[in-house]
């Protein structure tokens, strides 16, 4: 027999863990956006450079929440719909080689 269990949490609980978390994810864009210029760079491959742009890209969306600029919610689905449509670019630039 199973049963529900369901799990709260207090906003107090809470009040870091968003902010980890984005600097983390802002943290990892930058590193691949970093690294695909230099992929960029080094091999002239379009695909790369695409997708150092999307990760640039999901990274300002992370960079809003972390400092406060408040963006309307539609800036930050078009910046993540942009940046996964980038990716999907990228991934058909590879696969058509």
């Amino acid at each position: 027999m199973s049963e529900n269990i369901f799990y709260t949490r207090s906003p107090q609980t809470m009040t870091a863990l968003p902010d980890l978390t984005a600097g983390i994810n802002l943290l990892l864009c930058t590193v691949i956006f970093l690294l695909a210029y230099l992929v960029y760079r080094k091999q002239e491959k379009v695909s790369a450079l695409l997708i150092g742009i999307a990760f640039g890209m999901f990274g300002l969306s992370h960079f809003s929440v972390l400092t406060g600029i408040a963006f309307p919610d539609v800036t930050f689905i078009l910046l993540r719909i942009c940046g996964y449509i980038l990716v999907a670019a990228a991934l058909w630039l590879l696969f058509s080689e």
